[in-house]
């Protein structure tokens, strides 16, 4: 008997526009609901998963793995009787999935999907891929959760599950987690008193909009989105050489700041150098195109590298702008979602008419060394564009001079030519001198002549198919809907960003709605925000989701109004404490009923670290800088022509710049970061893991960057001879966790000052070492032995406070 019979179809639920999510969403709705006996069993919620999860891998939508020829994926294809069988036998020869795939169904999925077909199987298309909608705003009975549409959907959702929701944080923890999340920093001692002692009813309204207003939030912003779009100081493969593109990395950081909407933030970076005379930041923004890995030239034969390069363009537009694995249809027809392999290669065609090379060009010369391959914009200031004019005017007179002389016979002088010559070259290092220092960034370029494009078979680059149009993914709604004037001509990037933002697209909004929420909450309504598709999660809450999404597309797609009406709810302003009942009931915080608490990402650590004692350099753009790490790490990844090669740290203020800022190769990122889960940046990442690892805590305890911002803020507190021991416990402490010490906190605080104190006096040479240690260059303050013992102690406790758990948390 063969494994799969072409079975008489009859599965008229299964899928038609949409497939499927995962397993891992949350039966009913959140972790732990199930339906009971007398609910209806969602397709969406329940069936999808059991199906995308145990049955698609071999009867979904791709053609060539297809067993039998038996499809899931659409309606008539099955007798759901004879599924049935199939899936509760207990016969090896029969059972499906089947045993060699290690997937079999609980007891109850099957029950679940027989319950389904017992209610009339109604299917529904996939929640993505159908236009958000208007839903009804609930009404609920409290006060004070009735006054905005997010509670309201978040509280007629908690009802519904009979769990409850936390009153609001105190003041203290409000101003320290708005700061955090808008910001990235923590609040000065000087904002949470005023805050704290701010008794008006606009006090948070207020912080609200000066936390917006500060240039550290477009900064902080920015950090998501770098990761997002794998904004990197390196092209990553092989030699890992260095690439400029920090001026894209200002452009992020400033649209944020200046509330660029949305859509032309999206337009700007698909098409930006289409416009019809584009300005410098549309210029500058397209060059997310050029953010992909680059391979040295000689590594790989071109056509591959050309390959590869647009694949990944193809990739991030797919991740970034459609929260879809497009990726997973370069070889074959997508296995769980509606995407097919032509589909891939139609989006494909709008990214392969690149002008220009897709490899490095080469190991040596001025471009190189600025980081750079053609095309690229040259970004030069005033007087940097009057330096070089007056350089090019003193060149071409003494090449002229020198040319003179080398030919007319009558002026022929070899001492003054040998002259000429030298300040020819004298002049020539200082116009190469000038150019590297002038800012430049990679851009996107368009071939005049449109390079036609093939369906690769099997995804090779070597074996192309049919030749293909540019179009997209056909389940979605079609480009033609949005293209200007007559749809017979030829579909560019910009017809392409067009139709991302329009407003029937179901997916930019919704995608970059469910991110915004990440950002804050810690996790998205949308848990897989790197996917919607079919092995995604589906919405803990779908028409809060779909409320958000038309009220951002309806703001003209408004960030910071967006921002502003998250945090201003209810549901932000939880506290997140809450009892063993509560967590054990929804441990995940899938329906809101409490704050969010997570660990801090190691970007925000680090500059807490350096905001809390006094040593960030609020400087804003502008190259990128390389703080101090432990010596020879790059040799673990480096070649000996890989440019740079050897880590060579900045000096002075520079390495005490916020960390979106630091130089970032993608062999070996700052391991501050990549510890503390950070991704290389070789791909795009919607969504960091979040760890907790005995690695990280070595971090905290034995960065030295770290014991030199807690010797900084206890130099500072012992300048101050009026304080005693314990206020400057309390404003130590204040200072990092923004919260005043209880009593408890206080006494053990001044006993462990009293135990470092015992500690040196016992060995002042070991007070010596750790404070030169960890004194930078510069740094000249002479203490005797007294001061050298107190500066110790209290750096090891304020050291002590900043590896709090409290510190390190977001909460």
């Amino acid at each position: 008997m063969t494994r799969i019979r072409a079975f008489r179809i009859s599965l008229h639920h299964l899928i038609v526009a949409g497939w499927i999510t995962t397993a891992s969403v949350f039966f009913g709705g959140y972790a732990g609901a199930t339906e009971s006996a007398e609910q209806s069993v969602s397709f969406n919620q329940t069936i999808r998963p059991i199906l995308s999860n145990h049955c698609f891998q071999c009867h979904g939508p791709d053609g060539e793995d297809r067993k039998a020829g038996v499809r899931l994926d659409i309606p008539d294809e099955v007798d759901l009787d004879e599924v049935l069988d199939r899936i509760s036998s207990d016969d090896p020869d029969m059972v499906m999935p089947p045993v060699e795939l290690n997937k079999p169904l609980s007891d109850q999925q099957v029950t679940q999907l027989q319950r389904w077909i017992e209610q009339g199987a109604e299917y529904e298309q996939h929640w993505s891929f159908v236009p958000p909608r208007e839903h009804p705003v609930p009404t609920v009975d409290d006060n004070t959760w009735n006054r905005h549409a997010i509670d309201r959907f978040v509280l007629d959702k908690l009802q519904q599950q009979r769990l409850p929701h936390q009153p609001s944080a105190d003041k203290r923890t409000l101003i320290r987690r708005l700061s955090l999340d808008l910001t990235g920093l923590p609040p000065t001692t000087d904002e949470v008193h005023a805050f704290v002692h701010d008794e008006s009813l606009e006090a948070y309204e207020n912080l609200v909009e000066r936390l917006l207003a500060k240039p550290q939030f477009g900064e902080h912003m920015a950090r998501y989105w770098l990761d997002l779009v794998r904004f990197a100081d390196t092209n990553g493969l092989h030699h890992d050489h260095y690439r400029e593109m920090t001026p894209y990395r200002d452009w992020v950081i400033r649209s944020f700041n200046e509330n660029l909407p949305f859509d032309q933030f999206v337009m700007w970076q698909i098409a930006g150098d289409l416009y019809d005379d584009p300005s410098i930041e549309q210029q500058i923004a397209s060059g997310f195109n050029r953010l992909h890995l680059i391979i040295d030239r000689g590594t790989a034969l071109p056509e591959e590298s050309f390959n590869r390069n647009v694949v990944d363009r193809v990739s991030s537009v797919g991740t970034a702008f459609l929260g879809l694995t497009l990726e997973c249809a370069v070889c074959h027809d997508h296995k769980y979602d509606p995407i097919t392999q032509r589909d891939f290669y139609q989006m494909y065609a709008f990214f392969n008419n690149f002008d220009g090379g897709p490899e490095t060009g080469g190991r040596n010369g001025l471009d190189f060394k600025r980081g750079l391959q053609p095309p690229y914009l040259e970004l030069p200031s005033e007087e940097q564009e009057k330096q070089l004019a007056a350089i090019d005017v003193e060149l071409d007179r003494l090449t002229a001079e020198h040319q003179t002389l080398q030919s007319d016979a009558k002026l022929k002088d070899g001492e003054r030519s040998e002259q000429v010559a030298k300040s020819i070259e004298k002049v020539r290092a200082r116009r190469d001198a000038l150019i590297e220092s002038i800012p430049a960034t990679l851009v996107m370029k368009e071939r005049d002549e449109v390079r036609p494009a093939h369906l690769l078979i099997r995804g090779n680059y070597d074996q192309p198919g049919d030749v293909v149009q540019r179009d997209t993914p056909g389940f979605l709604p079609p480009l033609d809907d949005v293209i200007d004037g007559p749809g017979d001509g030829v579909k560019t990037r910009m017809d392409l960003a067009r139709w991302l933002v329009a407003p029937t697209n179901p997916l930019t909004a919704r995608v970059a709605v469910n991110r915004f929420w990440q950002q804050v909450f810690g996790v998205g309504l949308v848990q897989t925000s790197e996917d919607f598709g079919a092995q995604g999660g589906s919405p803990s809450h779908p028409e809060l989701l779909d409320h958000l999404t038309l009220q951002f597309i309806r703001s003209g797609w408004d960030v910071k109004a967006l921002i502003r009406s998250i945090v201003l709810s209810e549901t932000y302003a939880q506290s997140s404490k809450a009892n063993r009942e509560q967590f054990v009931s929804d441990p995940t915080n899938r329906m809101l009923g409490r704050g969010s608490r997570y660990r801090l990402d190691g970007e925000v650590i680090r500059d807490q670290v350096l905001a809390t004692s006094g040593l960030l350099n609020p400087e804003l753009y502008g190259k990128s800088v390389k703080p101090p790490q432990p010596e020879g790490l790059w040799k673990i990844v480096a070649m000996p022509s890989s440019y740079p090669r050897i880590f060579e740290p900045d000096q002075g203020s520079q390495i005490y710049r916020r960390s979106v800022y630091s130089f970032w190769k993608r062999g070996l990122p700052p391991p501050q970061m990549t510890i503390f889960d950070a991704p290389t940046r070789e791909s795009c990442t919607a969504r960091r893991e979040r760890t907790n690892t005995p690695l990280q805590a070595l971090v905290l305890m034995n960065e030295q960057e770290y014991f030199h911002a807690a010797l900084h803020l206890a130099n500072d507190l012992l300048q101050r001879a009026d304080l005693e021991d314990r206020r400057r416990i309390e404003i130590a402490y204040e200072t990092i966790t923004s919260h005043q010490p209880s009593e408890s906190v206080l006494n053990r605080c001044t006993v462990a000052l009293d135990h470092f104190r015992a500690v040196y006096r016992d060995d002042v040479d070991a007070a010596d070492q750790m404070i030169a240690a960890n004194r930078r260059s510069g740094e000249d303050h002479t203490y005797d032995s007294d001061q050298r013992i107190e500066l110790a102690s209290l750096t090891m406790l304020v050291h002590s406070l900043l590896n709090l758990d409290e510190t390190k948390t977001r909460e």
